[in-house]
């Protein structure tokens, strides 16, 4: 049986006059797109611009919610309290929702960006707390979490449908989490180096880390950062490496996921 992954990207997070990344560009290979919701980056009309546009790519629609930082992208660590997060999240999950509806469209997926990403992946309860605003929103939104971070177990316990994510473009520690970007070479910009690893990643079920460490982890889907340069290339890096082992490429939504 061949296997099956999703691609993903972070787009949307230009703001204003400003763009950052070629998200139509993305859009021509991604299969699921997250949307940032105007917290970290993103506004209303950038919001309602990209989901019409994925919509007409057949690419699936995620949330993407960071911290309240558009000075530092939504990639400066702050001390929250997580019953503040939950609503949070709740708010962005809405805002997405509703430009969704401009497109006769759902929104199917959600990722956290940025520090609450790497937060979240070591911190139970802002794990469970986006878990919640999740499932009282929609509970049939797909909660793309780290593979084997505390927001998979979250996802999990709160019985939410969950998808373990890789990505194509980043290192990773020893211990699964990615490489902090202070780290140089932490973001990887070469397609074939990129091509190589995703499809090592899903074959093989296997994660190299930059210590040269063998990690064990299963994915559903890989993630490429669409506000790098070389957002477009290495995504088509991923998807021809992929497609040339036989692996078919899907919207979130077309997994089976549990």
């Amino acid at each position: 049986m061949a296997k099956v992954i999703n691609l993903n990207a972070d787009m949307g997070e230009g703001f204003g006059a400003y763009d950052i990344g070629d998200d139509a560009g993305l859009l021509k290979v991604i299969r699921s797109a997250s949307i940032a919701c105007g917290f970290h980056a993103g506004d209303p009309v950038t919001m309602q611009r990209l989901v019409t546009q994925a919509a007409a790519e057949g690419v699936s629609i995620g949330a993407h919610p960071g911290f309240n930082d558009l000075w530092g992208f939504g990639r400066r660590r702050i001390d929250v309290n997580p019953r503040e997060l939950e609503y949070m999240i709740a708010y962005q999950i809405g805002a997405l929702q509703g430009m969704a509806c401009y497109a006769d469209a759902k929104v199917t997926h959600l990722k956290p960006h940025g520090a609450l990403n790497n937060m979240a992946a070591e911190d139970a309860e802002l794990a469970l707390a986006i878990g919640r605003a999740i499932k009282t929103v929609d509970r049939d939104i797909i909660y793309v979490a780290l593979a084997g971070s505390e927001m998979e177990k979250a996802g999990h316990r709160l019985e939410l449908p969950v998808a373990r994510e890789g990505f194509c473009d980043r290192l990773y520690d020893d211990d699964g989490n990615l490489t902090s970007r202070k780290v140089p070479g932490a973001v990887l910009h070469d397609p074939e180096t990129v091509k190589e690893r995703v499809v090592n990643m899903v074959l093989n079920d296997e994660i190299i880390s930059r210590s040269g460490k063998s990690l064990r982890i299963r994915l559903d889907t890989l993630c490429v950062h669409g506000d790098e340069p070389t957002g477009v290339i290495v995504a088509r890096a991923a998807r021809e490496g992929l497609e040339a082992a036989g692996v078919h490429v899907v919207p979130l939504p077309e997994l089976a996921l549990v």
